[in-house]
């Protein structure tokens, strides 16, 4: 009878022991876009700080096509509220380097305002700006305005050798890609943002892009107390 009691208070503290390193284990795999994400991976957005995060997985390293999930933390599983939105990336695939190489960055990161040239789409939870013509992000690495939003009413070539005009038809909606902020390195690159795209078959200079449907879609779901971020990788991560 002792060795019995004594075997079951064994197995007690041999199943309390599991369920103790199971808790304590990182995120398992994430399954996107019918494909499975790596735990390493699960791990880093484990470790973003956010509790929403766009994951966009490029086909491979040098397309420009790829496809868009978002995931949401709940109950420490990831789990992809919305799944396998076509997107177009830069016309030379991913891993940006420098200002104007026609690549879309690689990484996770936070997402800045949404914006766009008509009113918020109704239940927007994120920060929303109207354009005007008088809004540019400027991408001339000699500018003290590198990669910034600037509001300026003359005539912008007298100022800057080159700049995006934020109101026009591509920005109808667009999202603000944190990337390259803190701190701005010239001519790392800029003005990187989710936006409408041309069509499915036409590439960005560097930002992602999908249909109107679609962006509206994500738009509605993201949530800005749930510090949402994008992590952008190559297929096989």
């Amino acid at each position: 009878m002792k060795y019995m009691a004594a075997l079951k208070w064994i197995l007690v503290y041999f199943v309390v022991t599991c369920l103790c390193l199971t808790v304590m284990l990182p995120a398992g795999t994430v399954k996107a876009d019918g494909k499975t994400v790596s735990s390493s991976f699960a791990q880093k957005l484990d470790h973003s700080g956010s509790s929403q995060v766009i994951l966009v997985k490029a086909d491979h390293t040098k397309s420009f096509t790829g496809r868009l999930s978002l995931l949401e933390k709940e109950n420490g599983n990831w789990i992809a509220s919305i799944d396998n939105v076509p997107v177009v990336l830069g016309k030379n695939g991913i891993n940006k380097q420098k200002e104007g190489d026609g690549k879309t960055p690689t990484g996770i990161f936070p997402l800045g305002t949404a914006f766009g040239s008509t009113a918020a789409p109704a239940g927007i939870k994120l920060a929303y700006k109207r354009t005007t013509k008088y809004h540019y992000w400027i991408d001339d690495p000699s500018s003290k305005d590198y990669n910034k939003w600037i509001h300026y009413t003359k005539d912008p070539l007298q100022k800057w050798k080159s700049f995006e005009r934020l109101y026009q038809p591509l920005y109808k909606y667009a999202i603000v890609i944190g990337y390259n902020e803190r701190p701005i390195k010239k001519g790392k690159g800029s003005a990187i943002f989710i936006h409408l795209w041309r069509s499915p078959e036409k590439p960005t200079a560097g930002c992602v892009a999908m249909s109107e449907q679609n962006l509206l879609t994500l738009l509605k779901a993201l949530d800005k107390s749930k510090s949402p971020r994008i992590a952008i990788v190559a297929g096989s991560s």
